[in-house]
């Protein structure tokens, strides 16, 4: 159950930075494209463990 939970959140980390990316690929501004990135790594490192 805790596993199944961790990749539903992981899921939603990489989806959540994957839409702040394309979001900002229209004005780009360093930093929250940064926090974008972020966000997609520590999703896809969440799902690997």
């Amino acid at each position: 159950m805790l596993r199944l939970f961790k990749k539903t959140l992981a899921i939603c980390l990489i989806g959540l930075g994957v839409g702040i990316l394309l979001v900002l690929l229209l004005p780009i501004t360093g930093w929250l494209f940064i926090i974008g990135l972020t966000v997609v790594c520590v999703g896809l490192m969440w799902l690997a463990c």
